[in-house]
């Protein structure tokens, strides 16, 4: 019998060796149209950094040795461009001669793969753009590496490709931007999971643009220009666009073969195409989900190995194997985290009216007293019968296990229950003697059983928080680090005693770190007669990510960019600080829950304690303080040698630098750096002041001068967004909310000649009838020309306003930060 099998790689191979062992007397013909029949398409980012080091690692086999130990007829460079069902034959055109020829078959395979998605945007055509899907595209852009040398990236699409070349381009030492057109990147999560690897990113000095498209691409001389919709524009020297991929159909298409709801090819459980002479396999096939029993695409190399081993034995045995659908279990490395699913998310049960029920847990990788345990943050969806219908895993360490070991069970039809009766290995090294998919186990078993009721965090910001009693039941340490806004702090090991300061009739919620302090809580409050209590799934560990910026936008100064320095890009992969400071005398201070400018001072203080050359290490919650420090130590002499944000908290570590001489007073203005930077101070949310600022910071800007806007107080106004997302807020917080204008276009009062707000609606009509451009698009002026929009952090606080409330492209900044600018400004105004 004659087997001809077009397409190689995973499924083809796979199929063409299964086929040789099944039949040594086969006559076997294996078609590609690139030059390699296998290789590593999963490992090609990894090359891009070096992290797999020799390209030929990433051929897993030659055409030449799969000849010789399968006796396969293979014909690489060679293209199928059509097919004669009812002659059983196939047009081959051999590319490098041009030659075409019809071969026979008595079964055809087809393993064509996906091809990647690239849609027909202006300038897309760009030398500096490309793909990666194969050994070719890798060349391309290793080729462009090498001669260009480029310094800034931007990788568009955040799915598991766009993630890994995003990571391997940073670790080259490129300045790297990714843009996905979703609120989040990594599909297969949910959000609150994803939030995580956007924390991480962001943690990783990854320039991240979420919920944005790009428009178009425009070549420069030395650089390309990335249009985004949201009107940005990203300088990059490499582009590469990792936005999905589709099946590849066109053959079948042609040849008439029946194409499922999805755009794969349609096929049975035999994985045989409406033609029962062709199977298929692979990225181009369309597959039923596991779980829910509908068609979706889902193109992953384990399921295509599979599925190309299942077919050669049904294409020569006849149809003895059904092919049981894809679960869709997935891994990826995201720097330092591993972020893990399999079956459903959120998103895909709400879109099947599924009823199911979740719960987010936060284990250790191994026992918490051996050394070098890493969290893992675990989510688990199930039904109301305990059957599992997903999980997702993030973690430093174990989140594969913890995956594979769920995705098992789900294979074996197991429920909640059955997950804590699983006997997983253990050792202090290598787990806990309560694994983490155990105690999933136990948490979603008494949701179930009606012994622990959960609240996600998501539900949480909908509810008003005069209408429960919202209780931290952490450590008094713990609630001044941070809390969630309106709740009150009774700490679980007291709330006993407290227990008549609470209503018991009224709606109750209790949240802790992680969860299980919650617990306990509840459990307390339940048997001591409150009726409808509540735990926070996932705890304040959760929510705190969930409602952070995702984003992590205008990180970079493009005009000042380098390629990072290799002792710092080796640093980072030890783990270690990029500057290997004094060992000894290492001071510390905690300046946690203090505003600005108490840090700063604190910090003054200390340092003017400290000898030349120490060091001293600060912690401090106000996240502007970052910031600030960098703005201080420059005008005081002084080295910031790192910067940290990790959880809420910001740690800087300080070298003492010598104390700057007085300069003579006949060589001051020498001496002195010239001081052509413009700074504005906009305490005035009146539409006239507010307007003569921004034409003032625009002309600035067009006269070339560096220019920094600080708004304060009722000119944080101008920064706010006409449609923020929603956010927890206090009473007090939500009346001036309600009270005060949202965004330029609400500026609805002007210093003199107000008449009650008639006067702002008089100067708008005024402004437009004489062409005069809007506080909008003046605004979108700086952010655009590349103004510093720095908001008064502590003003941010009086006023109740949130970061994620303001316009995209502000920063925080306080006291320190104004006069850094200041100092270094030739004109400074206060409006």
């Amino acid at each position: 019998m004659k087997f001809v099998i077009i397409g190689g790689v995973a499924g083809g191979a796979t199929a063409a060796a299964r086929i040789r062992r099944n039949d040594e007397s086969a006559q076997i013909v294996m078609v590609e149209r690139g030059p390699y029949i296998s290789f590593a398409n999963c490992g090609l980012p990894y090359h891009l950094s070096g992290a797999i080091a020799e390209r030929e690692q990433l051929l897993v086999t030659s055409e030449e040795a799969f000849e010789a130990r399968y006796r396969v007829d293979v014909r690489s460079r060679t293209e199928a461009i059509a097919i004669d069902r009812a002659a059983k034959t196939v047009r081959l055109r051999n590319l490098a001669t041009g030659e075409e020829y019809d071969e026979p078959y008595d079964r055809l395979l087809l393993s064509p793969g996906a091809e990647p998605v690239r849609p027909k945007l202006p300038g897309i055509e760009s030398k500096r753009v490309f793909g990666l899907r194969n050994i070719p595209d890798l060349d391309r852009i290793m080729e462009h590496i090498k001669t260009e040398q480029p310094r800034r990236a931007v990788v568009i699409g955040g799915g598991f490709i766009g993630i890994e070349v995003a990571e391997n381009f940073h670790e080259r030492g490129l300045f790297t931007t990714l843009v996905e057109g979703a609120d989040q990147i990594l599909a297969p999560l949910d959000y609150e999971m994803a939030a995580i690897v956007h924390a991480h990113m962001r943690d990783k000095n990854v320039e991240l643009y979420l919920a944005d498209k790009i428009e178009r691409f425009e070549d420069k001389a030395d650089h390309t220009v990335v249009y985004l919709q949201s009107g940005k524009r990203l300088q990059a020297d490499v582009v590469v666009l990792a936005i999905g991929v589709r099946p590849e159909t066109t053959l079948a298409r042609a040849a008439g073969l029946a194409i499922g709801a999805t755009g794969g090819i349609k096929v049975n459980e035999y994985l045989q195409t409406s033609d029962e002479a062709i199977y298929a396999v692979g990225d181009a096939i369309e597959v039923t989900q596991t779980l829910n029993g509908r068609t979706a695409l889902i193109p992953l190399a384990g399921p295509a190995n599979r599925q190309g081993r299942m077919a050669a034995d049904n294409m020569v045995h006849g149809n003895q194997r059904a092919y049981r659908g894809t679960l869709g279990t997935a891994i990826l490395k995201a720097f330092d985290l591993a972020a893990a699913s399999t079956g459903l998310n959120e998103k895909q049960l709400i879109a099947a009216g599924a009823d199911y029920r979740t719960s987010i847990t936060h284990g250790g990788s191994h026992a918490s007293y051996y050394p070098g345990a890493k969290q893992i943050s675990l989510k688990l969806l199930y039904a109301p019968d305990g059957k599992i219908l997903g999980a997702q895993a993030v973690g430093a360490d174990g989140a594969d296990k913890r995956i594979d070991v769920i995705a098992t069970a789900i294979h074996a039809g197991m429920t909640v229950e059955d997950l804590t009766e699983l006997e997983l290995a253990y050792a202090p090294p290598f787990g806990s003697a309560k694994d983490p998919v155990n105690i999933a186990g136990y948490v979603a078993a008494n949701v179930l059983n009606g012994s622990h009721e959960l609240l996600d965090w998501r539900t949480l910001q909908g509810i008003d928080p005069t209408t429960v009693q919202l209780i931290d039941v952490r450590t008094a340490e713990e609630f001044e680090l941070g809390t969630i806004r309106a709740a009150r702090h009774i700490d679980v090991n007291t709330l006993r005693e407290h227990l008549a300061d609470l209503d018991p009739a009224k709606p109750t919620i209790v949240f802790c770190q992680i969860g299980l302090r919650g617990y306990l809580a509840y459990r307390i409050l339940k048997q001591a007669g409150f009726a409808d209590v509540r735990n926070l799934s996932g705890g304040y560990k959760t929510y705190a990510w969930a409602i952070d910026k995702q984003s992590n936008p205008d990180i970079f100064d493009y005009e000042d960019i380098k390629r990072r320095d290799p002792d710092e890009i080796e640093a980072e992969r030890g783990g270690r600080c990029a500057i290997v400071a004094n060992a000894g005398n290492r001071h510390t201070l905690n300046a946690v829950g203090m505003q600005c400018p108490g840090p700063i001072m604190k910090t003054y203080r200390a340092v003017d304690a400290v000898n030349e050359g120490e060091l001293l290490e600060v912690t401090a919650s106000d996240p502007a303080f970052g910031r600030d420090i960098r703005a201080w130590a420059k005008k005081t002499g002084n080295d910031v040698l790192s910067v940290e944000t990790e959880k809420g908290l910001v740690t800087v570590l300080i070298r003492k630098g010598k104390s700057t001489p007085a300069l003579p007073a006949t060589s001051a203005a020498q001496l002195l750096p010239a001081r052509d930077k413009t700074t504005l101070v906009v305490f005035s949310g009146d539409l006239d002041k507010v307007m003569a600022s921004l034409i003032i910071a625009n002309g600035a800007l067009a006269m070339g001068k560096p220019v920094s806007v600080f708004f304060t107080f009722w000119g944080l106004n101008v920064l706010r967004r006409a449609d923020p997302p929603a956010t927890q807020k206090g009473f007090m917080d939500r009346m001036f909310g309600a009270m005060m204008p949202a965004g330029t276009d609400r500026l609805n009062s002007i210093s003199k000649m107000n008449f009650a707000g008639m006067g702002a609606k008089l100067i708008r009509t005024v402004m437009r009838r004489k062409g005069v451009e809007t506080p909008t698009a003046l605004l979108k002026g700086l952010v655009d020309g590349g103004a510093q929009l720095i908001a008064c952090n502590m003003s941010m606080d009086v006023m109740g306003i949130r970061q994620e409330e303001l316009i995209d492209g502000v920063e925080l900044g306080g006291v320190a930060a104004f006069l850094g600018e200041a100092a270094e400004s030739g004109t400074t105004l206060f409006i």
